[in-house]
């Protein structure tokens, strides 16, 4: 996707699809998951198409070194005013710089983070393996890799929810669909992404799914309040519980895929 795709899209993304139901269950779920992979506070953090700082600005709240890289100047302006609501010491404690993941080491120039972390990134992209490749280039030994990216195993679900039957039918052999924000997007495999870590000498420690069952009634037509605090809040934890379990996670329509640098120090 183009970088003035994502300037007509900005606000869409951050001030819409961030507060929905939906949004707040993608970035619980993934927070959840990230303590439970990341090493302590202060580590360094890398966020790769951080886009508003949604998933990283929590962590430099509780202490974590953040870099947010994006190519998209809007997004990086939503950045810079979300980033204005952080209490002083996280702010301090936040870098963002302006551009392109498939070039990330060079932007970086060289710095290698305890934690990489690239979620809703790669199926915008006609092929996955540069992006990865530059992802496990800047973990340091023993350091996180995160990416989270849609599922190709469950590409005929969205078109079947919606009634859209010879859509459905088409889907179960297809790799890209128009998402929800009405742009093109491609879905990706576990076993070919743990692949591709694995040739950058990162090797996988294990997947969640992600967006289970408020995908499946969104798409079916029903309204989720994310005003509801009590509803919100049960949602978010049986997200959470389905993200690790067989065989909900695998009919999620996103997966998360966390693996760790192989360390040669020791």
């Amino acid at each position: 996707m183009s970088d003035d795709t994502w300037n007509a899209l900005a606000n869409l993304f951050v001030d819409e699809s961030y507060a929905t139901v939906k949004g707040y269950v993608r970035t619980y779920v993934l927070h959840r998951h990230l303590l439970e992979h990341l090493p302590a506070a202060p580590a360094t953090v890398l966020d790769v198409g951080g886009g508003a700082g949604n998933q990283s600005f929590p962590l430099a709240s509780l202490g974590y070194d953040v870099t947010l890289l994006d190519s998209s100047p809007a997004m990086l302006d939503k950045a810079r005013e979300r980033l204005d609501r952080l209490a002083l010491e996280a702010q301090g404690r936040v870098t963002l710089l302006q551009g392109d993941g498939e070039s990330a080491s060079e932007v970086v120039e060289g710095r290698r983070y305890d934690a990489v972390l690239c979620h809703g990134v790669l199926g915008y992209l006609a092929r996955p393996e540069t992006l990865m490749t530059q992802l496990c280039r800047c973990a340091s030994d023993g350091g996180v890799v995160s990416v989270m990216t849609a599922n190709a195993a469950t590409m005929a679900v969205r078109p079947a929810m919606q009634r859209r039957w010879d859509d459905a039918l088409k889907a179960f052999d297809a790799r890209v669909e128009t998402g929800v924000l009405g742009v093109a997007s491609r879905a990706d495999t576990v076993e070919g992404l743990s692949e591709l870590m694995r040739r950058e000498g990162v090797e996988p420690l294990g997947w969640y799914g992600v967006w289970l069952f408020v995908d499946w009634l969104e798409f079916a037509g029903a309204t989720l309040d994310p005003t509801d605090t009590d509803q919100l809040e049960s949602t978010a934890r049986v997200e959470l519980e389905a993200s690790r379990r067989d065989p909900y996670r695998q009919m999620s329509r996103v997966f998360h895929l966390l693996g760790r640098r192989i360390d040669h120090r020791g």
